[in-house]
């Protein structure tokens, strides 16, 4: 991976995260009840507290546990609940550990189809179907990333000229976009 995203819109950030494979994930992960830019802040703010240059799979999950809570909650927090969400970074740093051999991108690397990927995603701790189906169309529309029926596994979030998650945000405008499309569907649900 070595492309540029505008997810977190911060430079720094936005760099880890086109060259990183599991910041990429973490961010994802974190992106729940927070900003998308504070979510996906969050692996360039665990890296520098950490003391390096990307994040580690396997020096993730062998940390103590209250060493890396403590970490995550350090002024300004890494997300609104990070005792919980240090939890989770570190359950998915330990099943990329134990199923993945520490290397994130390893979950996508040589599968056969868009189903097979969307499986994996959706084994990971803390993804779900809807956070799986995010990825695999971050994965296929931004990093490259396009097994056969890739589109068909992410549902709507892979359909083309969209505006509907991260998967979409190259800059600002389309982020304006994302979020007009957001309030819209909560509107709409309010009223239902």
């Amino acid at each position: 991976m070595d492309v540029t995203l505008h997810l977190a819109q911060d430079p720094e950030a936005d760099e880890l995260l086109g060259r990183s494979a599991l910041a990429a994930l973490v961010g994802m992960l974190l992106d729940q009840q927070v900003p998308m830019e504070w979510a996906f802040k969050g692996p360039r703010t665990i890296a520098d507290r950490l003391g390096v240059d990307d994040l580690d799979a396997r020096e993730i999950a062998g940390t103590d546990p209250e060493r890396f809570a403590a970490l995550l909650s350090e002024k300004p927090a890494v997300h609104r609940y990070p005792g919980s969400m240090a939890k989770r970074v570190q359950q998915l740093c330990q099943y990329l550990v134990e199923h993945y051999d520490g290397k994130a991108e390893a979950v996508w690397e040589g599968v056969g189809s868009g189903g097979e990927l969307l499986k994996r995603l959706e084994g990971l701790p803390g993804f779900g179907k809807q956070k799986a189906q995010i990825f695999l169309a971050l994965l296929g529309k931004q990093l490259g990333v396009r097994p056969k029926g890739w589109r068909e596994a992410a549902g709507s979030y892979g359909e083309a000229k969209v505006f509907r998650s991260v998967a979409d945000i190259t800059g600002e405008d389309s982020l304006a976009k994302v979020r007009a499309y957001k309030q819209e569907k909560k509107r709409a649900a309010k009223g239902s």
